[in-house]
């Protein structure tokens, strides 16, 4: 293990080269990304840049729903469920598109001629510096390539060396599957421009350009044909410069070809070795921020893919360690500030029409992209989530009037780089109009880290309008006279719906389907949403009446409630099945990632969401079990959230098997999804931290198997950064550093021992959360419930001062 203050090394190392896409290594600098192959006889490197997507400006509101959408409640209200859902994907959703796909660039083709008999091979990602490196020898001589995604000069270079002078002979060009793509030779310099293709009868306009150039030592270069040959020389780096016309979702007047040219002019005047120590200068000062040590990297001679492998028998903690940092890495290589957010695959896509198009799910999939923003210390890389929010609020305006006849902005299930907000797809997925208020919880949640008033202030008027659109489309439902949204559903699950005896008017039609009223997870997203509203117009002193109304409406909607079985209801009737193993765990996004379920502070929810997270099982989808580790962490379950771990390091080598991590350890869904990859990361924080609940609590849900270890530069909410170590599956030592200032209580299953430190004797740890909590009573208090026994634990308080360290011991 790891000393204290030496630097852990973690990296991906392959013996052979990839040879499919889920096995290239991926780089990338927020705007471009690579996935490097590393086959010595011909190298592919392929190529994505962030805006190169179908289609053009658009929105897609359709005008029938202002007339639909009340029918469509009155079924639901009438227990017809699958005649309500059957209307609204006939009426209701967009007659226009659903979309537009995130599509590839191309690729960078080197190719090699006799080495194809290459020996002594290695091929290694770098989590320490954003590098691919491939080694090989040919004939006696040693060859090296070196890929880079720079940070600094907006380009993609791949330097090639040899041991021996005159030894490296090479032909490389661009290639791209779009259509009608024209390919030039300007000079030393090859060109390759495009335009995105038409999606939907959306027209595809975005133009494109890639341009290929390189620098040599020694030897000879020919640029011809498309093709740029290498003969004999020393020493050779190519540069990739990709470039769209993208302004803006409203603007794509841009000169793609002046800013390919750009790029790539401005990083060819340029020393390499100087270029590269600044791309990793500006990678470390994200990357270094946090480290981790859960265990001796004791298979540090088996290959990343093995490791995987073995990891239900090794119980490799330096894995997860690596896979933790990866989960940082991807963030820091696909989402930068000033861009766009990651989608459902980053900005990693080797196809024209990925699957799901590679969008922005909003149900789920592009919020937990971002779960480990703040935690995990990254949080200017949160700006494009940020600031894609206050886009859809602008875009949502529009279908808020034409198909609600209401103020305010909505966000339905699915979102793409031209910020479309209509409902998408079919009903069973796109009737759900929650997905600005789980957006917004993004908003609060970086003032709850940051403190930035000024960034609250900006934020309050999105969240305000979304908050408006609610309370002007809410109906009361006949049954309880319950305050609910309709017509929506529990994101793409269905439900009996009439199944069992019911009261009449929702007796249901017997067919299964997801449209429905009150579910479980609006009203805690709608819950959380007008909290914040509240809680900043009185913090702000502004909006007095609204918070009023606001505060009254949210008594009257309709509770979490505990079901016949002892579950937390996913829907506002008791329709759970135990045997019901669905991927999407919606209800229990009030234990996370809000923070309405607590063992403290409403244990009989706590208690029935445990209930309903083990009839769910654990074997799912990878971004579902992603989730499912951080659930079992709130539930202070560590070593059931390291079951999931287990199962999410589950090799995969095809795309036959349900859930796990394919070899270059991207998440199986499968295919490819990167929100698996982000969840984990921020269920390896929960295991070790938790700070939604009024006071941080350290080891919160250790596993027994990390006795030992240290994770050092994670974030709590209040702006504390924390280093932690432990022993014996006990605090060892924790130093605080306060960012803000202000009181940091902590709880701890160990006594602790420092200066200011205070005990705060058992006084009610919820008082210092900045969201008022609501009282939510239980419909079944009677339900057998699955009791959970809480460890004693200790409470102190610390004040502290802004821009101060405090070092406490555990005891």
């Amino acid at each position: 293990m790891a000393h204290s203050g030496e630097k852990e090394v973690y990296k991906l190392w392959y013996d052979r080269p990839a040879q499919v896409w889920t096995e290239a290594l991926p780089l990338g600098n927020g705007r471009l990304g690579a996935m490097v192959y590393g086959n010595p006889a011909v190298e592919q490197i392929q190529l994505n840049e962030e805006t190169i997507w179908a289609g053009s400006p658009n929105n897609n509101p359709n005008p029938d729903a202002l007339e639909y959408i009340p029918k469509v409640r009155e079924l639901v209200f009438q227990g017809k469920y699958l005649e309500a859902q059957t209307l609204a994907t006939a009426k209701v959703m967009s007659q226009t598109n659903s979309g537009m796909p995130y599509q590839t660039f191309g690729d960078l083709r080197i190719s090699f001629p006799g080495h194809v008999r290459y020996e002594n091979y290695y091929r290694e990602l770098s989590l320490d510096s954003a590098r691919a490196v491939v080694t090989y020898r040919v004939d006696g001589v040693n060859y090296r390539r070196e890929t880079i995604t720079s940070f600094s000069d907006q380009v993609v270079t791949v330097r090639l060396t040899a041991d021996r002078p005159g030894k490296i002979t090479c032909n490389a060009l661009l290639t791209t599957p779009h259509q009608d793509a024209l390919i030039e030779t300007e000079g030393n310099c090859i060109s390759l421009s495009g335009v995105t293709s038409t999606h939907e009868r959306q027209s595809g306009k975005v133009k494109f350009q890639g341009r290929l150039s390189s620098k040599t030592e020694g030897g000879k270069v020919i640029y011809k044909d498309g093709v740029i040959s290498l003969e004999n020389v020393d020493e050779a780096v190519f540069y990739v410069s990709i470039a769209t016309a993208f302004n803006n979702y409203k603007d794509i007047s841009g000169d793609q070809i002046a800013r390919a040219r750009g790029y790539l002019e401005n990083a060819m005047t340029k020393d390499y070795q100087e270029s590269k120590a600044k791309h990793i200068t500006f990678f470390r000062n994200y990357m270094d921020r946090v480290s981790i040590c859960l265990g001796e990297n004791k298979y540090d001679d088996v290959t990343t893919d093995m490791r995987v492998q073995n990891f239900k028998e090794t119980n490799d903690a330096h894995l997860v360690a690596m896979y933790f940092q990866f989960g940082r890495y991807l963030l820091i290589c696909s989402s930068q500030p000033e861009g766009q957010p990651a989608n459902l695959q980053g900005i990693w896509n080797d196809k024209m029409f990925p699957s799901w198009d590679s969008k922005y799910t909003c149900n789920i999939n592009v919020e937990m992209n971002y779960w480990p923003a703040e935690v995990a210390n990254l949080s200017e890389l949160h700006e494009p989530l940020l600031r894609m929010t206050r886009e859809v609020s602008e875009t949502g305006r529009e279908i808020a009037k034409v198909m609600y006849g209401a103020n305010g902005w909505v966000l339905h299930h699915n979102t793409d780089i031209w910020r479309i907000t209509g409902p998408v797809d079919r009903a069973p997925s796109g009737m759900w109009p929650s997905g600005g208020a789980w957006l917004c919880r993004h908003l609060w949640e970086r003032y709850l880290y940051t403190g930035d008033i000024e960034f609250l202030k900006s934020a309050y008027p999105i969240m305000k309008e979304a908050g408006i659109f609610f309370d002007e489309i809410m109906v009361y439902e006949p049954a309880h006279n319950w305050l609910v949204v309709c017509p929506s559903n529990s994101p793409e699950n269905t439900h009996s719906g009439g199944e069992a005896p019911r009261p009449s008017y929702h007796a249901g039609s017997g067919g299964k389907s997801t449209t429905a009223a009150g579910c479980t997870m609006d009203n805690q997203l709608i819950f959380d949403l007008w909290n914040s509203i509240i809680t900043t117009a009185r913090l702000l002193d502004v909006d007095h009446e609204l918070a009023d109304r606001l505060e009254k409406r949210l008594t009257e909607m309709a509770p979490m409630q505990v079901g016949h079985w002892g579950q937390l209801q996913e829907w506002m009737f008791d329709w759970d099945s135990p045997n019901d193993v669905h991927r999407h765990v919606s209800h229990l996004y009030g234990l996370f990632p809000s923070n309405q379920i607590s063992p403290f502070r409403t244990p009989e929810l706590f208690d029935a969401a445990r209930t309903s997270l083990i009839a769910r099982g654990d074997p799912s989808t990878g971004w579902s079990m992603g989730w499912k580790v951080c659930l079992w962490a709130r539930l202070l379950d560590g070593d059931h959230a390291y079951k999931l771990i287990t199962d999410q390091l589950t090799l995969v080598r095809n795309e036959k098997k349900k859930g796990g991590t394919y070899p270059n350890l991207f998440d199986a869904h499968p295919p490819f999804q990167i929100d698996g990859n982000f969840g984990c990361a921020a269920g390896v924080v929960e295991m070790l931290m938790q700070s939604h609940d009024g006071f941080i609590y350290l080891l919160p849900a250790l596993p027994n198997l990390w006795q030992e270890g240290e994770i050092k530069g994670i974030v709590a909410r209040g702006g504390f950064e924390l280093d932690l170590s432990w022993k014996n599956g006990k605090v060892e030592k924790l130093v605080v550093h306060s960012r803000h200032g202000g009181n940091c209580r902590l709880r701890s299953q160990n006594p602790l021992s420092g200066k200011g430190l205070k005990s705060a004797r058992g006084e009610n740890p919820n008082e210092l959360y900045a969201v008022p909590i609501v009282p939510q009573p239980l419909v079944n208090e009677q339900a057998k419930l699955n009791k959970v026994e809480l460890a004693k634990t200790y409470l102190y308080d610390l004040a502290t001062q802004a821009g101060k360290s405090y070092t406490i011991i555990g005891r």
